[in-house]
């Protein structure tokens, strides 16, 4: 699964991350994205005529999303669970350690590499301000409720 699907999957659900990532479908994903997220890519099958996962994706953003998530109240109960103070609101390293995700510098290169980064990955400080922003611009396009401080 793909580093992006980890963090739809850890807010959105398991289902959101079988839509989002465009793979690694299991049946129990399948099925549960049937339940919850079944109404957008009925509503686009038609148009799309292609794969189902493909279709889910990219139909998401462009229709009304099958749920609100409240973004915030996910990741603050997540950083609640854990010891440090994680700033998920500025960080995209604490966004990824309160989801208990690997937020190492070789996991963020991967992930700036599945989002598209076209600047200098050496330079983690600005890929670090960028991926917090397409993470959060992800969200937001997928049915994540965002504080208004922090849509970017």
């Amino acid at each position: 699964m793909s580093i992006f699907g980890k963090i739809m999957g850890a807010i959105f659900g398991h289902e959101a991350s079988a839509t989002s990532a465009g793979g690694g479908t299991t049946a129990g994903s399948a099925s549960a994205g049937t339940t919850s997220a079944g109404t957008p890519p009925a509503g686009s099958a038609p148009a799309g005529g292609g794969a189902t996962s493909g279709t889910a994706s990219s139909a998401a953003p462009s229709s009304a999303p099958a749920r609100t998530v409240d973004v915030a109240r996910i990741l603050d109960k997540a950083v609640a669970a854990h010891n440090e103070k994680l700033e998920w609101r500025t960080s995209i390293v604490d966004l990824m350690k309160a989801l208990d995700i690997d937020s190492s510098l070789s996991a963020r290169k991967e992930l700036a590499k599945e989002l598209g980064y076209s600047g200098d990955t050496n330079d983690s400080a600005s890929m670090n301000v960028w991926l917090h922003k397409q993470v959060m611009a992800k969200l937001a396009a997928n049915g994540g409720k965002l504080p208004p401080e922090i849509k970017h």
